[in-house]
């Protein structure tokens, strides 16, 4: 079913006058610039039987046939054209997308090669990225310095944080560990198991928890860059820079690797499908897929792709599908030994008298990460001022930290766990959300 009142209209006007070559041209064009892939096959189709072999219409054809990663169809379809010397040269781009497609790297890029030297305005920068023979991890040097991706700003970086800087979260960290570090570290006994390092874990668990801190902390105890994605570095308002820029920043991960690749909020890039009306946004929920299988089994080897969501119900099933962010790991609010830890960590570099973090944890219930910094930091705030008035430092104490809690409220955390609970309840039958039980026992 069309979305764009438009194109309907250009269906409409197809069908009574089925004859109309420009008209059909034009109709499988806009259905191919909208993401209608299937329905821009058949009107390439349509039109290809009015005048068998026209190349731009064939080219048209395989455009749509490679975006449905029908990459056979596609060559078949090209191969009479680059049978014949003096072959359009943006065929020749386009058999080369369907070529990597297939995993011929060598042949792609000689038809890339080929295709560019005789015209170079159908160079695609991003596929000529995509050509180039992937970097050895060993190659990587230990302390690479930022690296931008060109196109979207978002740079590789490297974590100076570890897992010895997060407080808790044992079990956490332990599947992140099993999961993506260890294939890196160790990549022969993972080998002789068939496994190879790269892989996705979703992180999901309510705001504040330390979930982008887990994400740096998994980049930093690997030695790794590091690139945190946000939505404003993929999201533009044009209909397909949005998907550009998704292939850009992967590009510059695989260009970086090892590397961690952090997608925070990914719930707004991979949304469910079936909820959106505009073609272009499912059109990126596919980019996004087709970037996690990459174009081989190889493509994203020691590429580590992290992402984290308030809202792990509203992502698109197809992601969890094996090969992708097929663990999902849940980042609890912090125990009172979890809340105990990080008031330590946060307090670590401050003048103290003695304290008693153990206290200030069992007045922070449902506190999570993010509202304990929030309580260290005006507990700070208050002691600058005593300071200041009394002319020299004054150490925090226990009752600083206590008054700042009992003025402090949790953020989210009841919150989020009621509207988990819901999605535990009554709509779990694959039981992907079983290790949320335990924590919806007392929310009503």
């Amino acid at each position: 079913m069309l979305d764009d009142a438009g194109l309907r209209a250009l269906r409409e006007a197809a069908r009574l006058s089925p004859e109309n070559l420009p008209l059909r041209r034009h109709l499988a064009e806009q259905l191919l610039a909208g993401g209608y892939l299937s329905e821009a096959e058949v009107e390439y189709r349509a039109a290809l039987r009015l005048v068998p072999g026209d190349p731009d219409i064939v080219a048209g054809l395989a455009e749509a046939f490679v975006r449905q990663s029908s990459h056979g169809a596609a060559l078949s379809a090209l191969e009479p054209f680059l049978a014949v010397p003096g072959y359009p040269p943006r065929l020749g781009v386009i058999a080369a997308r369907a070529l990597l497609g297939e995993g011929d790297t060598v042949g792609a890029a000689q038809r890339y090669r080929d295709a560019v030297s005789r015209d170079p305005a159908v160079s695609d920068p991003d596929l000529a990225v995509r050509l180039e023979p992937p970097q050895p991890v060993a190659d990587v040097p230990a302390y690479a310095a930022p690296v931008s991706s060109g196109e979207t700003g978002v740079e590789a970086v490297r974590s100076r944080v570890t897992f010895a800087d997060v407080a808790g979260m044992d079990t956490v960290k332990e599947a992140l560990r099993i999961k993506l570090l260890l294939p890196v570290q160790q990549p022969e006994l993972f080998a002789a198991f068939g496994k190879r390092a790269g892989g996705g874990v979703m992180m999901y668990g309510p705001p504040g928890a330390g979930k982008t801190h887990l994400a740096r902390a998994a980049a930093g105890e690997l030695g790794a860059s590091f690139i945190d994605v946000g939505l404003a570095d993929i999201l533009d308002m044009y209909i397909g820079s949005s998907e550009r820029n998704l292939r850009a920043t992967f590009n510059l991960a695989r260009r970086n690797r090892p590397c961690v690749l952090f997608f925070d909020e990914v719930d707004a890039l991979a949304a469910r499908r079936a909820d959106m009306r505009q073609a272009h946004n499912r059109q990126l929920v596919n980019q996004f897929l087709a970037e996690l299988d990459g174009v081989d089994e190889r493509a994203n080897e020691g590429v580590l792709v992290l992402a984290a969501t308030n809202a792990p119900w509203y992502v698109d099933a197809a992601f969890r599908r094996p090969g992708r962010f097929d663990q999902l790991v849940f980042v609890p609010p912090p125990d009172v030994a979890a809340r105990g830890a990080i008031l330590r960590i946060l307090c670590r570099d401050k003048p103290l008298a003695e304290m008693d973090f153990d206290a200030v944890a069992r007045a922070t219930d449902q506190f999570a990460g993010a509202d304990l910094k929030g309580v260290v930091d005006r507990a700070v705030e208050a002691k600058l001022q005593q300071s200041i008035s009394a002319g020299r430092l004054v150490p925090l104490t226990t009752q600083d930290l206590l008054a700042a809690a009992r003025n402090a409220r949790p953020t989210a955390v009841r919150e989020w766990l009621a509207t988990a609970r819901n999605y535990v309840l009554h709509a779990n039958d694959s039981g992907a959300w079983d290790e949320l039980t335990p924590w919806i026992k007392d929310i009503r």
